[in-house]
């Protein structure tokens, strides 16, 4: 059985351009990655099967195994590569759904990785690019899980720059926010946005990043805020925690995330989340 990681993404900003011709938004962001979230494992089997377990598989199990991005990554990389074998998949998900911290698009990305070792196929990093694109826009940014420059629609990438330690403390407070409606929210009270910028870390220093968060933001959180406004109590909470350099909803959320120097500033601040029954994690984050 062959076992890839499937980590948490974070946005440390998202800004967010006007709708291109095919539908998606033009946008620029730096992508993280968490070293722990979900996990996906790949057996050889006859056909393509799912097992879903962990603690939030339930939120999963009124879907279709079929609409699930893991077995869409195995489909379409199966037909892309004409492999004749299945594979038995299993999917332990651990982060929330609808979460905006990327879960299922690290899922499919993790399939494909699990994948092209069990098939003994490897497609070119282009290639397989464009094909994680087929399956949504963050999934090219979500294959090699190390921070990452993303603009286009998210099939546009570049490496990210090296980041000095750092620990995040991920909240969520059990609101699924799909990305649609959130989006559309935007779109109402941005009919015309500006070309979206990008910032750059100017080195791999705490205080850096911490400029970099000053002079970025997340262009759909207020729409998000509207459709959701505990994102504010969670970002209100992180706020306030000791060692915290910054706090910032990820991608359309409603997850929240602060960063920290320290482990176990990031370890307090979870526990304090926890005990306003959210769920939270602490986790350090892939420097390069």
């Amino acid at each position: 059985m062959i076992t890839e990681k499937a980590p948490a993404k974070l946005n440390l900003y998202l800004h967010v351009g006007a709708v291109r011709d095919d539908g998606l938004h033009d946008l620029r962001s730096l992508f993280v990655f968490t070293e722990d979230g979900d996990r996906v494992s790949a057996a050889p089997g006859d056909a393509v099967t799912l097992e879903i377990a962990g603690p939030f598989a339930a939120a999963l199990r009124p879907f279709p195994v079929e609409d699930n991005l893991v077995v869409k990554a195995a489909r379409l990389l199966k037909e892309e590569c004409g492999v004749g074998a299945g594979a038995a998949l299993r999917l332990e998900k651990n982060l929330p759904v609808a979460a905006g911290i990327g879960g299922g698009s690290a899922d499919a990305a993790a399939a494909l990785r699990a994948l092209q070792k069990l098939w003994a196929v490897e497609l070119p990093a282009e290639r397989l690019e464009a094909l994680a694109f087929r399956l949504g826009a963050d999934v090219p940014a979500c294959l090699s899980g190390a921070p990452v420059d993303v603009s286009g629609a998210g099939e546009t990438l570049s490496p990210g720059p090296e980041l000095p330690p750092l620990w995040a403390c991920l909240v969520n407070s059990g609101i699924e926010m799909p990305t649609g409606p959130v989006f559309r929210a935007y779109d109402a009270a941005h009919p015309a946005p500006a070309v979206p910028s990008a910032p750059r870390l100017r080195d791999a220093s705490c205080e850096a990043v911490a400029a970099l968060m000053r002079e970025s933001r997340n262009d759909l959180e207020r729409a998000a805020l509207e459709l959701a406004p505990q994102i504010r109590d969670m970002l209100d909470a992180l706020g306030q925690t000791p060692g915290v350099i910054a706090a910032r909803m990820s991608g359309s959320g409603a997850t929240c995330f602060a960063l920290y120097k320290a482990h176990d500033e990031a370890k307090a601040a979870a526990e304090a989340m926890r005990a306003r029954s959210w769920w939270a994690m602490a986790s350090k984050l892939i420097a390069d």
